[in-house]
């Protein structure tokens, strides 16, 4: 495939997805001019109203540019512990109405969303929504190996950012991640920023789980743009010069500055082959979503 496909991805150039039409579309050249072809637009959790909203923009802007290729849902199906820079007032439970609710107010354009599956109706939710024809991922969880492993069962074929906002591999629980290198069926998103995940363990990640390995940016606003304040979902983010990312007043991380050709390079100054790092830019992100 010629280009770059993120999957995950919430702005650039000074613009999140989903707050207008012309924010969109600029967001979507920010990252084109870093090489990405084909991007699917992120958004953080917000009530079914604001996702009906922002899939109507991203709606339109598809129609305006083919390199949209969809919508991605981080939320609102995300575990309190685990949630980033997710407004907890956002975070809701996955009820038969809920899901049914996000499938209609995103109308044909949701491709993927982010579930923890250790909350309660979870799994009966990814099957719903797997039938419906979108990609879920394990994140933003709190879930054991054997959760993780139940939802992969029920159709979940994705981690998403491994290494972040879940529980760490450790000697007597694999959790999520461990669960996710050990299944064939499971590909794992990872932010190859340098800031999200130590290279080495990058490049760790490239030898345990050959061919599985999904490049995002997971970038925000800032991304391909200048430092300073932004915001993500209505969250104040202080961006350094550095490009790392974090909720004002804090040291949690929001997003990335990150665009695609910095991950490749990040990856190969890593020790991965960069025929490897341009497939987990590529061709990987777009079999995992069905391009």
């Amino acid at each position: 495939m010629d280009g770059f496909v993120d999957i995950h991805c919430h702005g650039g150039g000074g613009h999140d997805f989903g707050d207008t039409v012309d924010g969109t579309l600029a967001a979507v050249d920010a990252h084109r001019a870093h090489g990405t072809a084909r991007i699917v637009a992120s958004l953080v959790s917000m009530p079914i109203e604001g996702v009906a909203r922002a899939a109507a923009v991203i709606r339109e802007a598809m129609r305006q540019d083919d390199a949209l290729v969809g919508i991605h849902l981080e939320g609102p199906f995300l575990a309190p512990a685990r949630k980033g820079a997710h407004d907890p007032s956002a975070l809701a439970a996955p009820t038969p109405a809920r899901v049914r609710g996000l499938l209609e107010a995103c109308d044909g354009t949701l491709r993927q969303i982010t579930v923890a599956p250790e909350l309660p109706g979870a799994v009966e939710a990814i099957r719903t929504l797997v039938d419906a024809g979108v990609v879920v991922a394990v994140g933003h969880t709190e879930c054991t190996a054997d959760q993780a492993r139940a939802a992969f069962d029920a159709g979940a074929s994705l981690i998403t950012h491994g290494f972040n906002a879940m529980r760490p591999v450790a000697g007597r629980e694999p959790g999520p991640l461990g669960a996710a290198i050990d299944d064939p069926r499971v590909s794992i998103e990872v932010i190859a920023d340098g800031i999200h995940v130590a290279p080495a363990n990058i490049a760790t990640l490239f030898r345990a789980a050959p061919g599985r390995v999904v490049l995002v940016t997971d970038a925000m606003s800032a991304a391909a743009a200048a430092p300073g304040r932004h915001l993500l979902g209505g969250l104040d983010v202080d961006v350094t010069a550095d490009g790392r990312a974090v909720l004002a007043g804090t040291d949690t991380l929001a997003g990335s500055t990150l665009t695609l050709d910095r991950a490749v390079e990040v990856c190969v100054a890593a020790g991965v082959a960069r025929e490897d790092a341009v497939a987990a830019a590529s061709s990987i992100p777009a079999r995992v979503i069905g391009l």
